[in-house]
């Protein structure tokens, strides 16, 4: 599998990079405007998830076991979302396949997808999906980070136009319901929010969630989100931004936050908040907030930094695309965009083990689609 990967990137880099490998890594990619993604990234992104949503191992299950019954495989456990190491990068490797069909045009192979898809996506296999989640004992699975994305699935088949789409979006609902309604039970007893660089971190989740209900126009689970996060995060000030990263981040939880806060204010309102959150951050800063740097591709924890840099980028660019555009802090920002963003594609068309590849094309096609903005 890693070779035939190997040999699908090659072409790619050389057409995008003329430079050995000794400099890859200080190359700036350009930061034109990508209204349709990168197409030169595109097939190498729907690639990636191609050929894990149904690989079935390497596998890691999270599961509550209640008795003897429940020791199954993970495709008998979890139908459609079996493959990519886990459930959620299952999850969001199917919204990287939808992405593509709605903003890549020609540039993947669409019929592959979609008949890859059709796959996944058949009744039988959401009401087994159904059935694990209503589990005894399970209310915390996937919490928030996996329902998120899923939630991201269901609006990506909301603004498509291809025919598939709407059957799909049918067939998905159920596990859609289900999953806006153990969120909604859940939100008014979190006490207070998760401040983590990884999966259970709440500012991500709820960015995606929200994006979801107002894609879905589900105006009541807006308010219960909205509300929950003037709560935990609008008297958030001064945010130790020196502390990160963690050693296995893959979303910063200042810049998350930040990124979430534009979402549910003014232009003026958040350019004022901002200024509290990050007094560090003013003009003419290009070191502001340097790439992480991973020392170990094979370790699954450790390559979260290839992540981290992806995830900071696109957080980068929905703070700038929230601030006035002559606001004194734009260049500073935009270097560091820069920065993460060339750190982070690198790290998805060069050599990647599966402990990257099966995630890192989605985080790389959330960023190139702009799909936080758009």
């Amino acid at each position: 599998m890693f070779s035939k990967i190997q040999n699908t990137l090659l072409p790619v880099i050389a057409i995008l990079f003329f430079t050995n490998a000794t400099s890859q890594a200080n190359t700036v990619l350009p930061t034109t405007k990508r209204a349709n993604g990168t197409a030169i990234y595109e097939k190498v992104f729907a690639n990636l998830a191609l050929q894990c949503i149904h690989q079935t191992y390497p596998n890691v299950v999270k599961h509550m076991m209640n008795d003897a019954s429940d020791v199954k495989t993970p495709d008998k456990l979890y139908p459609a979302f079996y493959g990519c190491l886990d459930w959620h990068s299952s999850v969001h490797g199917h919204w990287l396949l939808v992405r593509m069909l709605n903003t890549a045009q020609n540039n993947v192979d669409r019929e592959r997808i979609i008949s890859r898809l059709a796959l996944s996506f058949t009744k039988e296999n959401i009401d087994g999906e159904l059935t694990s989640l209503l589990r005894e004992n399970n209310a915390s699975f996937e919490r928030p980070y996996g329902l998120a994305w899923f939630l991201q699935l269901t609006a990506e088949l909301r603004t498509a136009t291809f025919p598939e789409a709407e059957k799909w979006l049918e067939v998905l609902t159920p596990l859609e319901t289900a999953i806006v309604e153990r969120i909604s039970i859940w939100l008014p007893k979190l006490a207070y929010p998760i401040r983590t660089g990884e999966h259970s971190q709440t500012a991500f989740a709820f960015g995606l969630m929200l994006d979801w209900a107002r894609e879905a126009k589900n105006v009541e689970f807006e308010q219960i989100l909205t509300g929950r996060i003037n709560k935990y995060y609008s008297g958030d000030t001064q945010c130790p931004l020196a502390y990160e990263p963690s050693g296995q981040d893959f979303l910063s939880p200042c810049l998350a936050e930040a990124d979430l806060m534009r979402r549910i204010m003014t232009q003026s309102e958040f350019a004022t908040w901002l200024t509290a959150f990050f007094p560090q951050l003013t003009g003419n800063k290009e070191h502001w907030l340097a790439p992480a740097t991973v020392t170990d591709k094979s370790d699954g924890k450790l390559a979260h930094l290839d992540g981290l840099n992806i995830s900071r980028a696109w957080m980068i660019e929905g703070i700038m695309r929230a601030l006035p555009k002559d606001d004194k802090r734009q260049d500073t920002l935009k270097a560091s965009f820069e920065q993460h963003r060339s750190a982070g594609l690198h790290a998805v068309i060069g050599d990647m083990h599966y402990m990257g590849s099966h995630w890192l094309g989605s985080f790389a096609s959330y960023l190139e689609t702009q799909r936080g903005i758009q």
